[in-house]
């Protein structure tokens, strides 16, 4: 589980940058849900709409500020840009693999 040479500091600044990714793409995702949502829907929806965007901003900039002073970035890990880069590419790669995903299954059902 650790190594002789290293301690438990690198698993823990791991598990807080896991954990930055994770609230940055639950941001990024209400931002686009309260665009939608806020764009398309109608009375109620509307305002539930912008209450998804202003909270995904406000998780996001949370999120960002904590990990640029250092409280969710221990022994100093990759800069924000890097953080937010690698966010971005695990939101293309989760769509990509799902579309692949769900391409296979019609095509599976469709022959059959």
């Amino acid at each position: 589980m650790f190594d002789l040479t290293g301690s438990s500091a690198t698993i823990i600044s791991s598990g807080w940058q896991f954990l930055a990714i994770l609230l940055l793409v639950f941001a990024l995702f209400m931002i686009l849900a309260g665009i939608f949502t806020a764009y398309f829907g109608s009375g109620k929806s509307r305002t539930v709409g912008v209450g998804l965007l202003v909270g995904g901003l406000v998780v996001g900039l949370l999120v960002g500020y904590l990990y640029q002073h250092g409280t969710l970035n221990l022994n100093h890990g990759p800069s924000l840009m890097t953080l937010l880069y690698q966010s971005f590419l695990i939101i293309i790669a989760a769509v990509i693999g799902a579309l692949v995903a769900v391409g296979i299954f019609l095509v599976a059902i469709m022959k059959s």
